[in-house]
């Protein structure tokens, strides 16, 4: 009984349990204790999560990314690839997780198709599985995020980066190809027509995240779309953004060079 009065607590806390207004500010991020990257797998697969991949975004730190089948469902939805994953990274320094809250990353990357009661679900799968949790300071308004760009001139969702056209299959062959694939970090087939690829930046661009804060390392991988005859990237100055909320004009000026060198570094995966 206590645990379903917390649940309802913190559902009505981070997001509401119906309708959302404009007031209700959504965490990024949901943030606990650290624990073992042992147990935080058996944690996940307790809650009906497959980890497609373990990952190292910056020392002393991992990012376990998984899915189930109800985020591939809306991933497969046209350019919807990036909402079929969520992360979570063990921070071994400051001893401390962070988890991407799917009713935060659900609503920016699916708009006017967000379906609340999937994403509420997931949420709800996650304090299940970590009871503690809290939301991160990192925040924006609930009604921002659909449309969020960082500022005026800035891209959206909508906008990503173009990497290369062709057949999927030539697509993803260049992409498995490139490097003998080792820059592959999983591989997600979403669709016949969608797949969705974690990719390894270079090392010199990936160390943006040691500048603008190790706390929401979860941002890599980075990811990479193969739908529809396309290879996109969600635009960096969006994806950072979002990923990082509380990043100043000033902050965002310390890394101006590395959207560039993201986009630059994908494209080189097709050529």
């Amino acid at each position: 009984m206590k645990k379903m009065v917390k649940l309802i607590y913190a559902l009505t806390l981070f997001f509401g349990l119906s309708a959302l207004n404009a007031d209700d500010m959504i965490s990024a991020y949901l943030v606990d204790k650290h624990i073992s990257v042992k147990d935080a797998k058996v944690k996940l697969q307790d809650a009906g999560y497959e980890i497609i991949a373990e990952y190292s975004p910056v020392k002393d730190g991992t990012t376990l990314v998984f899915t189930n089948e109800a985020l591939k469902a809306q991933g497969a939805k046209p350019k919807r690839a990036h909402v079929s994953i969520l992360r979570m990274f063990i921070d071994d320094k400051e001893k401390k997780i962070s988890i991407t809250n799917p009713i935060y990353f659900g609503r920016a990357f699916m708009q006017d198709y967000y379906k609340e009661e999937v994403f509420v679900e997931e949420y709800e799968k996650l304090y299940a599985a970590f009871p503690n949790v809290e939301g991160s300071k990192d925040a924006l308004e609930f009604d921002d995020l659909a449309d969020f760009h960082f500022m005026m001139g800035m891209p959206y969702y909508e906008d990503p980066d173009e990497l290369a056209e062709g057949s999927n299959e030539k697509l993803l062959k260049k992409a498995l190809r490139y490097k003998k694939g080792k820059n592959v970090i999983f591989e997600l087939k979403l669709s016949k027509k969608s797949t969705l690829i974690g990719y390894e930046l270079g090392k010199r661009t990936k160390k943006f995240v040691k500048k603008i804060g190790r706390a929401n390392a979860a941002v890599l991988p980075y990811c990479i779309s193969i739908e529809d005859g396309k290879a996109t990237s969600l635009a960096a100055k969006y994806y950072l953004a979002v990923s990082y909320p509380l990043l100043t004009m000033g902050e965002f000026m310390t890394i101006s060079t590395v959207p560039g060198a993201i986009e630059s570094d994908l494209k080189k995966v097709f050529k």
